[in-house]
């Protein structure tokens, strides 16, 4: 199951039976932004070809966490981010705005 597919999945379980309400629209933002994380972590982690074991490593984590913060299945501490950042060698963005997120790893410059 790719991470499109998880995330579908996961917001229709958050939904059933609760369709538009306030509590369904808070989750739904909170598995987005989960998510927009993950997959800026899983992007900038394939893009320096590292494993999730080399991640974990360099982070001070453990494969499986690093595996469940790229599907959106955790939010980590600020001072996780930061070694996580610091582990991708690169700057980390996040731009929070009326329920959207943008989640983006700058690479620093060579």
């Amino acid at each position: 199951m790719n991470h499109a597919q998880w995330k579908l999945t996961r917001e229709r379980k958050a939904a059933e039976g609760h369709t538009g309400s306030p509590e369904v629209e808070s989750m739904r933002t909170e598995i987005r932004m989960a998510f927009d994380l993950g997959q800026a972590v899983y992007n900038r982690r394939t893009e320096l070809g590292i494993s999730q074991t080399e991640l974990a490593r360099r982070a001070g984590m453990t494969q499986p966490q690093v595996s469940k913060l790229e599907l959106g299945g955790t939010v980590p501490t600020l001072p996780l981010l930061a070694r996580l950042a610091e582990a991708l060698d690169a700057s980390l963005n996040i731009a929070l705005d009326a329920g959207t997120s943008t989640v983006a790893f700058i690479a620093h410059a060579a």
